[in-house]
């Protein structure tokens, strides 16, 4: 039977977001614990959720507000992180530099740049 409404479409474009969100996950999960270790990374999590009512498997999907929550815990030292975050991810995706940015590094912070790999990889 045709799809003559394009769910197939849109199920395939859910898969494939899902799938992005994921492997996000995966590597913020394998940072923090590099980082931190695993009570640590815990202890972030629980934070996360108590807080800003973000779980763990909804990191990738609430960006902006993980974001947020680990600069709030961490201060200054959440930059590192995301840094090692995002160098980690260009580099699953195979990129060896950044992607070009449309706006300076300034103008572009951790969660929009998570966002922009999302939406091009």
């Amino acid at each position: 039977m045709p799809d003559i409404f394009g769910l197939d479409k849109m199920e395939n474009l859910t898969e494939q977001m899902g799938r992005k969100e994921n492997k996000i996950s995966r590597i913020i999960d394998k940072v923090l614990n590099q980082v931190f270790g695993e009570e640590a990374t815990r202890l972030i999590y629980r934070h996360l959720e108590n807080n800003y009512a973000v779980k763990r498997d909804e990191i990738a999907e609430k960006i902006d507000v993980f974001a947020a929550g680990l600069e709030e815990f961490l201060r200054s030292g959440a930059y590192v992180v995301e840094r090692k975050i995002l160098e980690d991810i260009y580099s699953s995706y195979g990129l060896l530099r950044r992607l070009e940015l449309e706006r300076t590094q300034e103008e572009c912070d951790f969660a929009s740049q998570v966002k922009l790999l999302m939406r091009r990889a």
